[in-house]
C-alpha cells in the first residue's frame, strides 16, 4: 500500500506552516512553469506533510497569476496523496457567518483567464468532476474540526470567479439567489488539477465576510478580511495538526476514484500521442502512460 503523504496549500493569510518537524524548503522544477513558491517539507506526528503558498509569502501573487498547473505538478511529483486546500471566502449565507469554515463537496467555475488542464492538444483527456472533493477526506478533516473544536460545516458549493475585483451587487444577488454558500477566486482550476494529476482532494472554506449581499454589513473590503483572516489562519492551522496527527498513515483508495481518475480518461489513441506533452505529464500521468 502507499505511504500517505498530505499536501496543505495556504491561502490569503497562510504562508507558513508551524510545528512541521524537519522542515526544509526544496525547490521543485515542473515542465508546467514556475510555481508559486519552493515547496516546504516536514512532518508532523511522523507523517510526511508538504506545503505550498498558494500566494507565495507577501501575498505576492493575485488569483488570475498562479500558476495552477505547475503548483499541482510540484505537489505530485513531491508525493502527495492527499491535498488540503485552505481558501479564505465569501459567504452568501446568514448561517455561515465570517469565522465559519466549510467543507464544501461542489464547485461552480465562473473563471476565464486560466489553464485549466494538463491535456489537450496531442493527449485529450476527460476526467469526471461530478464529486470533485474526496467524501474520506472531508471525513478526516470534519473529526479534526470537531476535535479542535472549530465550528464548521459539512456540504455547500463554492463558486469561483476570475477576480481580482469582488462581486457586484447584482453577481453577488444572482449567486446567493442560484443557491451557492461561498464565494472565492482559487479553487478553479485546482480542483480540476488536482483530479487530473490523481490527488484527493478537499478544501476547508474559510469565511471571512457576507460579500455584498446583506443589508446588514457594508460592501467587502481588504481591511475587513484582514481583520477576520488572522483569527482563521491560527484555527486553520491547529486544524492541520490534528489532521495530521490523526491522519492514516497509508493511503487509503478514495471512494469516488481520485486517485484513479485517469483510468477511463484519456481518449487520444497511443499512437497518435504527442511525444512532448507526454514528457511534460510524466508525473501527473505517469501511473497511466506507464501502464
Amino acid at each position: 500500500m502507499t505511504k500517505a503523504v498530505l499536501g496543505i496549500i495556504g491561502g490569503s493569510g497562510i504562508y507558513d506552516l508551524p510545528g512541521l518537524e524537519n522542515a526544509h524548503e526544496e525547490a521543485i522544477s515542473s515542465p508546467w512553469g514556475v510555481p508559486s513558491a519552493p515547496v516546504r517539507r516536514g512532518s508532523i506526528a511522523g507523517l510526511p506533510v508538504v506545503f505550498l503558498p498558494r500566494h507565495d509569502k507577501g501575498h505576492r501573487l493575485s488569483p488570475s497569476d498562479i500558476n495552477y498547473r505547475a503548483n499541482i505538478d510540484v505537489l505530485k511529483r513531491a508525493g502527495v496523496t492527499d491535498l488540503v486546500s485552505l481558501s479564505a471566502c465569501g459567504s452568501f449565507r446568514e448561517d455561515l457567518p465570517p469565522g465559519t469554515f466549510v467543507l464544501v463537496d461542489q464547485f461552480v467555475d465562473r473563471t476565464h483567464k486560466r489553464e485549466s488542464s494538463f491535456f489537450g492538444k496531442g493527449c485529450v483527456a476527460h476526467v469526471s468532476m461530478a464529486h470533485p472533493v474526496s467524501p474520506r477526506l472531508r471525513i478526516h478533516l470534519a473529526a479534526a474540526a470537531e476535535a479542535e473544536g472549530i465550528a464548521i460545516a459539512r456540504g455547500g458549493t463554492y463558486v469561483c470567479m476570475e477576480g481580482p475585483q469582488f462581486s457586484s451587487y447584482a453577481e453577488s444577488m444572482t449567486y446567493k439567489n442560484l443557491g451557492y454558500s461561498v464565494i472565492g477566486m482559487t479553487n478553479m482550476p485546482e480542483a480540476k488539477l488536482a483530479r487530473e494529476a490523481e490527488i484527493c482532494y478537499a478544501t476547508v472554506a474559510m469565511v471571512t465576510d457576507f460579500d455584498c449581499w446583506h443589508p446588514d454589513h457594508d460592501a467587502v473590503s481588504v481591511q475587513d478580511i484582514i481583520r477576520v483572516l488572522s483569527t482563521n489562519a491560527e484555527k486553520a492551522k491547529s486544524l492541520v495538526a490534528r489532521l495530521a496527527r490523526e491522519f492514516p498513515r497509508e493511503h487509503e483508495p478514495c471512494p469516488i476514484g481520485s486517485d484513479r481518475a485517469l483510468d477511463t480518461a484519456l481518449i487520444t489513441a497511443p499512437e497518435a500521442r504527442d511525444p512532448e506533452l507526454l514528457s511534460k505529464l510524466d508525473a501527473v500521468a505517469g501511473r497511466i502512460l506507464r501502464a
